[in-house]
């Protein structure tokens, strides 16, 4: 049947790019972890390479299960597939709503981790690059505030800081300027000791807390649809014969 056929096909298809995606971050994992020097980072919520690697890994395995049943007809392979998938749709209802119940407990443990992504900023390279990749795509600054870059030792506002960077913020926090071809490394100095309305068209003065928790639930809900439309498939494509 073409339907069949065009189900298989398409399972694959999908299968297929979400493999050779997770192939990409175990090889950038890899890559990064090799790349460090000091300071490194080993627990899994706060080492990007480290998370890197354990995403791809499961994203790889779950993925050829899917590829190889959908693309060989392989019945024991695209039940292990949808099982697999079927346990993560599962997962992914059950987050959301022990989310929503205890959503006060889900926004305290952000803000820990984005406090604790500041306090150990310029410690790891990986971490310094998600912190700042954060910032510049969510346009925001600190957890609640710019001022919360004081809790870091290189912008702590204080008097016998002797850092250069005393009272600044990271250079991500900056809003970018037209046509800027070359970073302003320094466009952050001083900026916690000014008053924030005279900072709205130089820094992004909202903090990155409320927005790391937006961005989270609509993935989340991306994640889910994905995975259903992932399952549905293989569940037609294993109720209709092939001819």
């Amino acid at each position: 049947m073409k339907t069949s056929k065009a189900i298989k096909y398409t399972l694959f298809a999908f299968c297929f790019f979400f493999w050779v995606a997770s192939a990409l971050l175990i090889a950038v994992g890899i890559y990064a972890k090799m790349a460090k020097e000091g300071g490194i980072v080993d627990l899994l919520t706060t080492d990007p390479a480290l998370m890197l690697i354990v995403i791809g890994s499961l994203m790889f395995v779950i993925t050829f299960f899917g590829c190889l049943g959908a693309l060989r007809d392989t019945s024991i392979l695209l039940k292990i597939f949808a099982g697999i998938m079927l346990v993560v749709l599962i997962l992914q209802i059950t987050a959301a709503v022990l989310g929503f119940i205890f959503s006060d407990l889900v926004v305290e443990r952000a803000e820990a981790l984005v406090e604790r992504g500041i306090s150990t900023y310029r410690d790891d390279l990986d971490l310094d690059n998600l912190i700042d990749f954060t910032q510049k795509k969510l346009q925001c600054c600190g957890s609640k505030s710019l001022r919360d870059w004081s809790a870091n030792v290189y912008f702590r506002c204080d008097t016998s800081n002797p850092s250069l960077e005393r009272c600044g913020v990271p250079f991500s926090c900056c809003i970018p300027e037209k046509e800027e071809t070359v970073i302003n490394t320094m466009c952050g100095y001083g900026v916690q000791s000014q008053r924030e309305w005279d900072l709205i068209d130089k820094i992004y003065v909202e903090g990155c807390l409320d927005k790391v928790v937006v961005w989270g639930r609509q993935n989340l809900l991306a994640i889910g649809g994905i995975t259903l439309g992932l399952f549905v498939l293989e569940v037609s494509h294993t109720t209709i014969p092939v001819w």
